[in-house]
């Protein structure tokens, strides 16, 4: 009787406390949908994107396969992608083989898509991942040529925005390329660029001719990202700091 008393409190925590064990293939499988969340976020975006580069971003993510893309832009009917990704995991101490999932997540791109959602999983398609060509490169702009056109003022001298445009006119430019100029106290601002996606950064040139000095460079990749201001006639007459 005494050995039953001593027992029988501990009864309710032995049963109170179960924990509930996934299974190897069910913790791979959380973990393949985890790489298609993270993906959907990284995918995320208000800028509208076509099918191409919606699955070209999709394909450059680690652990991600493209297998189908349908629709035209984000911005008309929006974009789904199936994607296919994997996850991994290892059994208890008893069994501690690795087991491998491959699953297969519809994502939609859309600019009416929220960031976070949870993707839907489906049958994976048949025949082997897309490939995607690589982004056009930019026109490049021209450096060298752009610092031997542009005029030289005498320090007690006076800049001519005719001369800079006449300089700027001469060269042998994309017509992708767009030129901003903008005068100030004696000075004169050059911004030579190409329109950017609104996330990689743009590229661009500025120049500065007042006198004494005539300076021609490219801002530093931070001041170049999307709304950092870097490409801006602006940063010609008056630079930007140096980042951190």
């Amino acid at each position: 009787m005494r050995r039953f008393l001593l027992l029988a409190p501990l009864l309710p925590f032995v049963v109170g406390c179960g924990v509930v064990v996934q299974l190897p293939e069910e913790r791979a499988a959380d973990a393949a949908q985890d790489v298609a969340v993270e993906a959907g976020g990284k995918l995320y975006g208000q800028r509208p994107r076509s099918a191409a580069e919606v699955g070209r971003s999709a394909a450059d993510i680690d652990g991600v396969e493209v297998l189908r893309v349908t629709g035209t832009s984000t911005h008309d009917d929006g974009i789904e992608v199936i994607i296919r990704t994997s996850g991994s995991a290892y059994g208890d101490r008893l069994d501690s083989r690795k087991t491998v999932v491959r699953r297969c997540f519809v994502l939609r791109v859309s600019s009416g898509t929220e960031r976070g959602g949870t993707p839907h999983g489906v049958d994976c398609p048949d025949g082997p991942p897309l490939a995607f060509a690589p982004p056009p490169e930019p026109p490049p702009l021209p450096v060298a040529q752009l610092r031997a056109q542009l005029p030289r003022v005498p320090q007690n001298g006076r800049v001519e925005a005719a001369e800079v445009r006449r300089a700027v006119a001469a060269l042998d430019m994309d017509p992708a390329v767009r030129t901003e100029m903008k005068e100030d106290g004696g000075r004169v601002g050059l911004l030579l660029s190409v329109e950017g996606n609104g996330f990689d950064p743009q590229s661009c040139l500025l120049a500065r001719v007042e006198p004494g000095s005539t300076d021609v460079w490219t801002p530093p990749r931070a001041q170049r990202m999307p709304g950092e201001g870097g490409c801006t006639v602006g940063n010609a007459l008056d630079p930007l700091p140096p980042p951190h």
